[in-house]
């Protein structure tokens, strides 16, 4: 099978599933199809009424064209202003329908692809998919299908009209046909082309930008606005470089176009003016034909332009498909789990992520007892908050496993597991929302003492009654209107009301101040009670009163005990102790 067979099956494909949103709401298309059918016989209509016009005034005079015409031109275009309405219309209302429903799925496919997917994704391109591309899908599935049929369905009742009129001079126009679909074709693999190109560098250009934007801080410390407007500018330009091929593209196909059928038409007059001469032809059908034959440019002009749209259309589906296709998280095992007891166990544990170099993790296992506090340290890169990602399934271990209760997590489903841990991290994640709706996330059946009680515990109230709106006051975007600590705390506050049996803090009082990091060292301190905690920490000073220390380097445990036992034995946590209280 050819490249170019391959090709236009891919197309084929893509579209009949493009089409398959618009399925559920044919009845509405099909209503603007009759539109469509009435719009297209307008224009066979008007070479109809040009020819009795013709006939009953030059050629039989007739009294009725007096009222007859006139009569007849406004209900023609009467008849052809509603078929225009209701063919734009009623498709147009499909494909909101279509975006809609293509949106809202790629939203929650994003929602539940593996965290990994985002590790190697740029947060632009997945945006680009789901403003630009979709927008461009609405094309392909109803605006270039409204063109396609009703200006087929207008060629077809021309072209109707011109072999009625005279089927050998119709045969003559026919011939252009074959030209004109390979002219098409061409265009066609050229538009898909370059409009695969285009959602690209539109994604590039979103990930430039929203990167600029989220580090406007740095940019401006580093005095970076021109580097990054060089970084942009190349983006831009490779943007514009694309859309230009295409417009040139577009711009190539419509004179061609016009050269091919100006030389059928030259054709056609040199003919038709004969017969005239010869008595073959009444001038009225000649005229009337010759109607048909100018009417038929517009609707031949608009299928060759509606190409590119829909090869865009048709591009930016195959993208979109393309993650839709991606699989999913699993849900995980099928053993309930209610609420947990929280024993957690590491067992011969090893990890690597696709791009690393080497294991994160590497035959790791140390116990966690129900109600201990178990503290992991380490340097940077060590394989710390890998942990904590197997311990919420973010990912699971390569080899090894980890256990809950006694149970491998993989045994319940992912959901469950979830439940059960509350995790801080030191990435802090708030929602344009307000405080207390970010504390209350997802808890749909939480009181508002409840969410005041969590707050009081994590030290937001305050804060937030020194604000016109104290808990009810909006966070801004990512939490912009709160300092760092501030959004910390309510992050705390989300975890606490959140009620887990296990407890897990990546560096989660990383952005305190010394005064509030002792305020929520004592509300974490009562919150442990009954409770398991994992402690991620740098800062050594938090967690020497852990039950547990466990000591990585290079994915590896290299030391376990509490702080008195691993500074007496003067390995690798002494000397990271030492490093951090040297004066």
């Amino acid at each position: 099978m050819s490249q170019r067979t391959v090709e236009i099956a891919d197309a084929s494909k893509v579209y009949r599933r493009l089409l398959g949103y618009a399925r559920p709401h044919i009845g509405m298309f099909l209503i603007g199809v009759l539109g469509m059918a009435l719009f297209a016989a307008t224009d066979a209509a008007l070479a109809y009424l040009v020819q009795r016009f013709l006939g009953g005034a030059f050629v039989e005079p007739d009294p009725r064209i007096l009222w007859v015409i006139p009569l007849g031109a406004v209900a023609l275009f009467i008849g052809r202003g509603i078929g225009d309405y209701v063919s734009n219309f009623f498709p147009g209302w499909v494909g909101r329908q279509v975006i809609k429903s293509l949106r809202a799925e790629l939203f929650a496919h994003y929602l539940r692809l593996p965290t990994h997917h985002f590790d190697a994704a740029t947060t632009g391109g997945l945006l680009s998919r789901l403003t630009f591309n979709i927008e461009l899908v609405a094309e392909a599935t109803t605006n270039a299908v409204t063109v396609l049929i009703r200006d087929t369905l207008t060629i077809i009742g021309l072209v109707g009209i011109l072999l009625w009129y005279n089927w050998q001079l119709a045969a003559l126009v026919l011939i252009l046909v074959l030209p004109i679909s390979f002219l098409i074709q061409h265009i066609n693999r050229s538009f898909r082309r370059y409009s695969a190109r285009i959602q690209t560098s539109m994604g590039d250009i979103t990930r430039v930008a929203k990167e600029a934007l989220d580090g406007q801080k740095v940019i401006k410390s580093f005095n970076a606005e021109q580097y990054e407007e060089t970084i942009f500018a190349d983006a831009n330009e490779r943007n514009r470089h694309s859309n230009m091929r295409l417009v040139g593209a577009r711009a190539l196909a419509n004179p061609i176009v016009q050269i091919i059928a100006s030389l059928g038409l030259a054709g056609v007059l040199f003919v038709s003016i004969r017969q005239v001469f010869n008595a073959e032809m009444r001038v009225d059908e000649f005229v009337a034909f010759l109607t048909a034959l100018l009417l038929l440019t517009a609707p031949l002009r608009r299928l060759v332009q509606v190409f590119g749209p829909l090869q865009q259309g048709i591009a930016a589906g195959a993208s979109v498909f393309e993650v839709l296709d991606t699989p999913v998280e699993d849900v995980g095992g099928t053993r309930v789990l209610e609420r947990a007891c929280g024993e957690i166990e590491f067992r011969n544990v090893s990890f690597s992520y696709p791009s690393a170099q080497g294991e994160a993790l590497s035959n790791v296992s140390f116990k966690v007892q129900l109600g201990q506090t178990v503290a992991i340290v380490g340097k940077s890169g060590s394989g710390k908050s890998t942990l904590a990602n197997l311990l919420s399934r973010f990912i699971d271990p390569e080899s090894g496993g980890v256990f809950l209760d006694g149970i491998d997590l993989r045994e319940y489903p992912r959901a469950d597991v979830r439940r059960q841990v509350s995790l801080v991290s030191q990435e802090i994640v708030l929602f344009d929302d307000s405080i207390r709706r970010n504390i209350a996330f997802n808890i749909a059946a939480v009181t508002s003492p409840a969410v005041e009680e969590a707050a009081t515990a994590a030290y937001v109230l305050d804060f937030s009654a020194e604000l016109p709106r104290g808990l009810d006051t909006p966070v801004g975007e990512r939490g912009s209107q709160l300092s760092g600590g501030q959004r910390q705390r309510v992050s705390i506050a989300r975890a606490l009301l959140k009620n887990a049996p296990v407890l897990v803090l990546d560096e989660a009082t990383s952005a305190l101040d010394n005064e509030s990091e002792r305020h929520i060292q004592a509300a974490l301190a009562t919150l442990r009670r009954g409770r398991t905690t994992l402690v991620i920490a740098h800062r050594l000073s938090t967690i020497e009163q852990a039950d547990l220390i466990v000591v990585l380097h290079e994915g590896r445990v290299v030391e376990t005990g509490t702080h008195t036992e691993l500074i007496a034995g003067n390995g690798m946590y002494a000397q990271l102790h030492q490093l951090q209280f040297a004066v």
